[in-house]
Parts: structure tokens; C-alpha cells; sequence
């Protein structure tokens, strides 16, 4: 097949949508198929361009098997509501004449979008039409119901309305739209999308990189941490919509009667400055820069319990990516979600979770882990069950290659049959 993805974000980002983009691309090109992207330049999560790049510059890489072309944007050094907008529009406007050229001049089976950015759908829809491609949606974050919830967009009944339908109108223009929750699958039927369209594609982990280590991290190590101490560790980007103040808070409460309980933040973001400094004078915590994928596996085991706060407004608009390398290490996690999450579903059996800013419940559940080790590694090997039961990397994206198989190649007489098969969720392995 021909595919042809477009989005924002692709490697070599390490975090987030581009981490997902990138490996998937490149599994698809190592079964034999050819792929172009139509990306960004590189910038998340520093929220500058790496460098090696010119921020107005057009330019073609070719990684892994893929063609990937390039595009300019502009990177608002603080992001805000209005700057996020511009800096979205500004790719999709940039990208634009490129991702109708390839459907142009290479006419590929499918074209594959991913959100965010939003903006990038008329695009994606557009090239499919001229090039008789497939037109494939696939949502990683519901960016338009964030920005309202968290106030970056305007909150007038009337414009919501408005741009709710604009979104809807354009959502059902695709032939299937995939989202990486069955929450997120659940809001995608209640905006009106076809049920027939709708296709669960979980995010997935590679077990084998991405496992429970048997000695003490080396990272620990290097960091000079004490075999006794309980280390609860964030790692990804630090943004708005994370509410990361909530663990300086639990921080704050437990220095002086739990010393030996140590915060490690890692990542990068535009709320890291901001972070640090309400950081300043607190020794149980500490900050990493982002590690390279060669250190990933040592970092997560760096960890006795994982972090991962959620605003109450943004946890079943987005299905954090982090969760499946938390669990995958063998490390439970504590959540700041509500009962009836996805998350809060994941976490069930191997995790904690405790309401969005309850600060007190969230220190106690670190308390009870820490003086209770056994209770800790029991949870944490749930959580790798978990991961081998429902993420395995070959498996999801090989059933998404199958999904690719039958929307471009089953004859329309029986697409009935196929349609009724994709409102099922993608299969786990067990």
C-alpha cells in the first residue's frame, strides 16, 4: 500500500504523538509499504526548533524507510490560547501545498491525519479527494474540547456551537476516524460520528525495550539516590494540562515526616520554568531533563511508584501516552482521575487513583506505598500484565494494517460486513 501520513508532530520527538507517529511509520514501511509524511519541523516538548533546522525552511528527510518532507511553523516560546491557534494554523497553511502535491503527483492509497492538529483535516480531506485515497482521521487528543474546557478557547455557547458543528461536518467526511481510548471512542459516537467510521486504535509499548529490570537502575545510581529511598517520578511534558503543581504540593506537605519519599520530575515544557522555580527550596524534589530513548528503560525503573496528574476537565479528552511505559516497567501508578475514567479503568488493578486536586489523598497514597513494599511490587506486576495483555506494539499495529487492507482493497459490496466489523475495538493479545 500507499500511505501518507500528516501531522504535527514525528520523530525524532521523544515524547507524545510523535513518538507514536514515527514508530508506527516506520513498522509499516518495514512490512513493505511505502510511506511519506508531511510533518513539522521538530520542536515538542522544548517548544523551540531543534536545532539543525531552520524554523522558515522547507526540507526532505528519509528515515528509517520513510520519506518525510518538512515543514515550517512558527514556535511561540510561551505558549498561550491564541498563540497555540497561530502556531496550529500556522502548520497546517504550510503544509498544505505539500500534502496536496504528494496526493498529486503520488496518489497514495491512504491518507492518514492525525490530531492535532485539527487545522490539518480540510488538508487531509482535500488530497484524498483529488487522489481518490482513502481519507483515514486519527484522534490522539480531542484539542478542541481541551481548549474549552481549559479556557483557551472562548467559552460563548454560540461560538462552541458553532465550531462543535464545523468539527462534526468534517469528522464525517472521513472514511474511518480512530481514536486510543474506549472513552475517547465513546465521545467520537456522542459528537455524531458514523458508528460504521469509528475504529479503536490504542497506543501501544514495546515490551521487550520497556520492562520490569531485575538490579537497581543505573540511573539511580548516577544520580546518587539511596537503595531506601522511595522515588515517585514524573516523566513527559510538563504543559498546562497536566495540573503537575499538585505533586509540588504533596511534595511540599511530606518533606519534613517522610524525607525519605523523593519527587523526581522529568521532561520538558512550557510549564517547566514555572515549576521549578515554585520548586526552589524544596529538597525532596528534583529535576531531569529529558532522557534519550536509550535510557528510557532505566529511567521508568528509576521509579517506585509513577506519577500521573490529570485536570478534571482533560482526562477522558486525552489518553496519556506515559500510562503505557508506566505500566509496562513493573511500577504502579498513583492517578489524579475520577471513577469512571479510562484511566481510573486502566488502573484498577495495578495503580492507585484519587480524586483531581484531593492533595491530602494523594500524599496518603504515597505514604501507604512507601511503607508498604509488597503492596508496590504486587501492583506493579499487574501493571506489566496489563501491558502484555492490551498493548503490545506488533499486535495493535498489525491489526491496524489489517484495517488498512479492508477499507482500500474489500470490494463496496461487502463493506457492510467490513463496517459492522470496525465498530469492534481493535483485539488485545492474551
Amino acid at each position: 500500500m500507499r500511505i501518507l501520513v500528516y501531522g504535527l508532530n514525528y520523530t525524532p520527538e521523544l515524547t507524545g504523538i510523535g513518538k507514536y507517529t514515527g514508530e508506527m511509520t516506520e513498522w509499516l514501511a518495514a512490512q513493505g509499504h511505502e510511506v511519506r509524511v508531511v510533518t513539522a519541523l521538530p520542536y515538542y516538548p522544548a517548544w523551540r526548533v531543534d536545532a539543525g533546522f531552520s524554523p522558515w525552511r522547507y526540507c526532505t528527510e528519509f528515515l528509517k524507510g520513510v520519506k518525510v518532507w518538512r515543514c515550517p511553523l512558527w514556535v511561540p516560546h510561551k505558549p498561550s490560547g491564541l498563540k497555540r491557534i497561530l502556531h496550529l494554523a500556522s502548520f497546517a497553511i504550510a503544509s498544505f501545498p505539500v500534502v496536496l502535491w504528494q496526493g498529486l503527483n503520488w496518489q497514495p492509497d491512504v491518507v492518514f491525519v492525525v490530531e492535532p492538529a485539527f487545522f490539518c483535516v480540510v488538508g487531509a480531506l482535500v488530497t484524498s479527494r483529488v487522489s481518490g485515497a482513502k481519507a483515514w482521521l486519527h484522534i490522539q487528543d480531542f484539542e478542541i474540547d481541551a481548549g474549552f474546557d481549559l479556557g483557551l478557547l472562548p467559552s460563548s455557547g454560540i461560538v462552541r456551537s458553532l465550531i462543535s458543528t464545523i468539527e462534526r461536518w468534517l469528522t464525517n467526511r472521513f472514511d474511518r476516524v480512530s481514536t486510543i481510548s474506549e472513552k475517547m471512542l465513546e465521545r467520537l459516537k456522542l459528537k455524531g460520528v458514523l458508528i460504521y467510521k469509528c475504529v479503536y486504535f490504542p497506543n501501544w509499548v514495546d515490551t521487550k525495550t520497556i520492562y520490569p529490570l531485575q538490579h537497581t537502575s543505573a540511573l539511580r545510581t548516577e544520580l546518587g539516590i539511596a537503595p531506601d529511598t522511595f522515588v515517585a517520578l514524573y516523566s513527559g511534558s510538563m504543559g498546562e494540562k497536566q495540573g503537575l503543581e499538585v505533586i509540588l504540593a504533596a511534595a511540599q506537605m511530606l518533606a519534613i515526616d517522610y524525607p525519605n519519599i523523593l519527587f523526581v520530575l522529568c521532561g520538558e515544557g512550557s510549564a517547566r520554568k514555572h515549576l521549578q522555580k515554585l520548586a526552589k527550596k524544596m529538597l525532596n524534589v528534583r529535576f531531569l531533563n529529558l532522557q534519550p530513548v536509550h535510557r528510557l528503560n532505566d529511567l521508568l525503573n528509576l521509579a517506585n511508584v509513577h506519577l500521573l496528574p490529570q485536570l478534571p476537565t482533560a482526562a477522558d479528552l486525552v489518553m496519556p501516552s506515559k500510562l503505557q511505559g508506566m505500566c509496562a516497567s513493573g511500577r504502579p501508578a498513583i492517578a489524579t482521575v475520577h471513577p469512571d475514567t479510562q484511566i481510573a479503568q486502566v488502573l484498577q488493578s495495578c495503580g492507585i487513583t484519587v480524586i483531581p486536586g484531593d492533595i491530602i489523598a494523594l500524599t496518603k497514597a504515597l505514604v501507604i506505598l512507601a511503607n508498604h513494599p509488597e503492596q508496590c511490587i504486587e501492583l506493579g506486576k499487574a501493571a506489566r500484565q496489563f501491558t502484555l495483555n492490551n498493548w503490545q506494539q506488533e499486535k495493535v499495529l498489525q491489526q491496524l494494517e489489517q484495517k488498512f487492507y479492508q477499507l482500500c482493497f474489500t470490494p463496496n459490496v461487502s463493506n457492510k460486513r467490513i463496517d459492522t466489523a470496525l465498530e469492534q475495538p481493535l483485539e488485545s493479545d492474551s
